[in-house]
């Protein structure tokens, strides 16, 4: 099963750049800027944190040690390697140009080095990557139409649409219309639903897929509603299970909204610092409610079959680049 897991051809719709820079990667560009870091012996005692505001506050650390153009392409060159490891043929990326832009990094700078790491990945190794542009919810709505505004005035035919991230209490996804509907006009897709917030963003925000959004089970009609236009839900079982649901994966919506008839694309969200792979978050005890090892062969055959539909099914997700 583990060499099939790792084999199977994947697309990759929901992972944060900074969330996937490795321990030491980090710690080396953090040296060569002069960032200081929280003590630690190895360079993975940087990723264990007991909450989300101190896994953002890493995040946002992390950030200040990128600067350089070679900087960008060496974080994106390198989760993209990771990836074509594991066979993943296709992934879009969140970045954050605000977070970058406030640390003194011009866009063109942090755009292009991306851009670098991607066409450098696909000579090696074959794999694509598009960029979606992450407003932090945590910010103005002014910054984040700034930041569409920064988008429209240097396009990069890499950069296909915007999201939203960071914590999203008490930050709801109306406050951002103004930079959605900018978006769109530009031409850009539109993605990332909340997930108590499910609604507002495929009315008012017109995305089109929805990042995370558990809370749909919350409410059998909008469930049928996204099971009946197709929503496609894109979820990260490991770290939600670890901030939202206390690492209950038994309990985890994920299998409600499967057995619902709801279109899952599974991803790892910030690889690195769950301690999560693109291979590994479908094998074990997942909230899909299938285990990976020592399963009978009747339920093996079950969960290959499943697992392709998945990939069959992120594939027609949108917003899409080149098809595979």
């Amino acid at each position: 099963m583990d060499s099939f897991l790792k084999a199977i051809p994947k697309v990759s719709l929901h992972l944060h750049l900074m969330g996937s820079v490795q321990a030491r990667t980090a710690v080396e560009l953090c040296n060569k800027h002069n960032v200081p870091l929280p003590d630690y012996e190895e360079p993975e005692d940087l990723y264990d944190y007991p909450d989300i505001y101190k896994f953002l506050h890493m995040y946002d650390n992390t950030a200040l040690g990128i600067i350089d153009r070679e900087d960008f392409e060496r974080i994106c060159y390198e989760t993209l390697t990771e990836a074509a490891e594991h066979n993943v043929r296709y992934r879009e990326m969140f970045f954050n140009p605000t977070t970058h832009m406030a640390a003194g990094v011009d866009y063109e700078t942090c755009v292009d080095g991306l851009i670098d790491g991607i066409n450098a990945a696909r000579t090696d190794h074959g794999i694509e990557c598009r960029l979606i542009a992450a407003a932090n919810r945590m910010e103005s709505p002014e910054l984040a139409v700034e930041m569409v505004e920064t988008l429209i005035d240097h396009p990069r035919e890499e950069v296909i649409g915007i999201g939203m991230d960071y914590a999203e209490a008490e930050y709801p996804p109306e406050r951002f219309w103004k930079a959605y509907r900018m978006a769109e006009r530009a031409g850009l897709h539109l993605k990332d639903a909340p997930p108590r917030n499910i609604e507002t963003c495929l009315d008012l925000l017109n995305c089109e897929r929805v990042d995370h959004g558990y809370h749909v089970v919350e409410s059998e009609a909008i469930m049928r509603r996204c099971r009946d236009e197709g929503v496609v839900f894109t979820c990260t079982p490991v770290s939600t299970a670890w901030v939202y649901f206390n690492d209950d994966f038994d309990n985890h919506p994920i299998g409600q909204m499967r057995e619902f008839g709801i279109k899952i694309s599974l991803d790892c969200d910030d690889p690195p610092m769950f301690k999560t792979d693109p291979t590994g978050l479908h094998h074990g005890p997942q909230p899909h409610g299938l285990r990976g090892g020592g399963l009978p062969p009747v339920h093996a055959q079950r969960h290959r079959r499943l697992l392709a539909r998945r990939a069959r099914e992120a594939h027609d997700a949108p917003p899409v680049g080149p098809r595979i």
